[in-house]
């Protein structure tokens, strides 16, 4: 009987945590939904703002623009980790962890100082353990729907930072969103700000296909370059907040959704083993009852 008791103490307690998984996924999935559309809304915006720059390129050297300096050696680097504020969301902390120790790592290796601006609590935590990491500035209580005003402080002190040279490079680590079940932690550099081509648009520029030989500017190229570049740092970041909001939801639906099947699965051998338990019991009870019958006749 005590046996009995004990597995239906467990299967209540089984349900009970199947229920809030169960609530934490559907929580989980109407926050997905949302940041799946924001990321992959904002993405033709993102590219577009490459593509502009790619083209300002072709009018005015960027090189001599301080954003794109590229400088030969590396005394020290600023990486902006984003991670999530809680956990319960799989690997997600723990694979951008991984990449953040292994760039923090290499770095020591080359003699290069670290700085670190961390967006989420669990990074917060882990940045402040780490040795040789120069903590600038932590933002806990992240947002799962950010905007550009949570995002422009972010972006300005790293713009700051290395106009100042006070780092010759800036980089992002976050975890990009692929699909549903699909998610990547990347590292990408941010500064100095690179000019990536969509596939055949470098060719296209350099035969002047794209009429930029008549293109006019007011006041002038350089003038647009240094209105743009900070913008489009901005929407590079701002885009890699997104696509880890849209990660991490989608992460976290799918550990919630594993962790309520287990429990079904759990609740199922519970059951089997209780039916067990308490049809071994009635047969007990059956035999004695047989046998005290027996012995009184």
């Amino acid at each position: 009987m005590a046996q009995i008791q004990l597995i239906k103490r467990r299967m209540r307690s089984v349900n009970n945590t199947r229920q809030i998984t169960k609530a934490m996924e559907m929580v989980a999935a109407s926050k997905m939904r949302r940041a799946q559309e924001a990321a992959l809304r904002s993405r033709t915006y993102t590219n577009s703002a490459k593509e502009v720059l790619a083209r300002l390129n072709q009018l005015t050297p960027a090189a001599n623009y301080p954003l794109f300096e590229r400088r030969e050696a590396v005394a020290r680097r600023l990486i902006i980790l984003i991670t999530s504020d809680r956990g319960l969301a799989g690997a997600y902390n723990a694979n951008l962890a991984r990449l953040f120790i292994e760039n923090i790592q290499a770095d020591q290796a080359r003699g290069t100082a670290t700085s670190a601006i961390v967006i989420g609590a669990q990074g917060a935590r882990l940045a402040a353990r780490l040795d040789g990491v120069d903590l600038v500035g932590t933002y806990p209580d992240w947002p799962s729907e950010p905007t550009a005003a949570d995002i422009r402080p972010i972006s300005h002190t790293a713009i700051r930072l290395f106009a100042d040279r006070l780092v010759d490079a800036v980089e992002v680590i976050y975890t990009n969103f692929i699909s549903t079940i699909r998610q990547e932690a990347i590292f990408e550099p941010l500064l100095p700000a690179l000019l990536p081509l969509q596939p055949g648009l470098e060719h296209e520029l350099k035969r002047g296909v794209m009429g930029l030989e008549e293109a006019t500017f007011e006041p002038s190229p350089e003038s647009v370059m240094k209105a743009v570049v900070p913008r489009m740092i901005e929407a590079q970041l701002f885009q890699a907040t997104l696509e880890a909001v849209a990660s991490e939801q989608s992460m976290r639906m799918m550990a919630m959704k594993n962790a309520s099947d287990n429990a079904s699965e759990l609740i199922e051998d519970l059951t089997l083993t209780y039916n067990g338990a308490r049809q071994a019991g009635i047969t007990q009870e059956l035999a004695e009852i047989t046998a005290g019958a027996e012995a009184i006749s």
